[in-house]
């Protein structure tokens, strides 16, 4: 089933580890690395595995068949 949500950032950036885990698709930051390998996700359609990339307002990030626009309101 697709779903779509909005994902407020209060700040400039998260980095797509740290937004995988406030989504509830993972419970522990620690398991950001491990879950995006093996389950990747798109940024703005890019294909992306690493935990560290910063996704900003206006990307949209696509994640088993969920699809997260971040906004700033």
């Amino acid at each position: 089933m697709n779903t779509s949500q909005n994902f407020k950032l209060k700040k400039e950036f998260i980095t797509l580890g740290q937004l995988v885990k406030a989504c509830g698709f993972i419970a522990s930051g620690g398991d950001a690395k491990t879950y995006l390998l093996n389950m990747p996700a798109k940024v703005n359609g890019v294909l992306k595995t690493t935990r560290k990339t910063k996704v900003v307002v206006g990307d949209v990030v696509e994640i088993e068949n969920n699809t997260i626009y971040i906004t700033n309101d």
